[in-house]
């Protein structure tokens, strides 16, 4: 049996154009294309397609997707792997959620907290060794030290404008906005008022490559699984990326 685009993209939760873009870039090409132009994948192809959406929820990026891919021919010998993985992450996952019905419960009951119970299975610190190679120890440790200095209320504040922006930026993309429209253009000033607000990041530095830090940070979303997610997927990310180019072009000059 071979299935549509339309069905793959609506069986595995993703879009048609994503599946195009994987074609395009060689990762996904569909069985064989039909008179009326329409993509169709059989098995092999879904199996495939499910050892790359298998990766891109580990947080590997699209490129060494492909090279994982053509280092194993044996589907059910990658799966395995794949297997074992998403077991490490369930383990994780479930830590976590042991560690905050610890923490509901000791609160319930008045009984004081276990700092050690707690953080079971957290990991505030897993975007060291990338922000230190990117932009150096200086500026992990700044933004660090500012986030672990913010009271809790403050903490949850930020997470929570954080995570507004991020969902406008999947409803934009969700209505098929155009970068260069006012909707898009507010999210990308919205954005890089954000970005300026880290310490320790040459958004924040007066002296600092704003429009450098900001492109980088742009490609970033597109091309790394983890930050793309954070709006919708790639189609989002590349909405954001797009907006903030317009945004750094037609504000180059200007103090911002």
């Amino acid at each position: 049996m071979d299935w549509s685009i339309q069905e793959t993209a609506r069986m595995t939760g993703t879009t048609s154009r994503t599946l195009r873009h994987y074609d395009a870039i060689g990762l996904l090409p569909p069985t064989y294309t039909a008179h009326n132009g329409y993509r169709y994948y059989d098995e092999t192809g879904l199996v495939r397609l499910q050892r790359i959406l298998l990766l891109k929820e580990l947080g590997m990026p699209l490129n060494r997707i492909a090279e994982a891919l053509e280092a194993t021919a044996d589907p059910i010998a990658a799966l395995g792997d794949h297997v074992h993985s998403l077991g490490r992450e369930r383990a994780r996952i479930e830590r976590q959620i042991a560690a905050v019905t610890a923490t509901i419960a000791r609160l319930e009951a008045g009984e004081p907290l276990m700092a050690e119970e707690m953080f079971d299975g957290f990991d505030h610190r897993r975007h060291k060794e990338e922000v230190t190679q990117r932009w150096g120890r200086e500026a992990y440790e700044t933004s660090a030290l500012w986030w672990e200095s913010l009271p809790s209320m403050d903490k949850q504040s930020w997470k929570a404008m954080v995570e507004e922006l991020n969902q406008d930026w999947t409803n934009a993309a969700e209505a098929g906005a155009d970068p260069g429209t006012d909707r898009c253009q507010d999210l990308a000033r919205r954005h890089v008022e954000w970005l300026r607000a880290v310490p320790g990041t040459p958004a924040e530095d007066p002296s600092g490559n704003l429009d450098g830090y900001v492109r980088g940070l742009a490609d970033m979303y597109v091309s790394d699984p983890r930050f793309a997610a954070n709006y919708g997927g790639v189609e989002g990310a590349e909405l954001v990326r797009d907006s903030l180019e317009n945004y750094l072009n037609m504000n180059a000059g200007q103090p911002q």
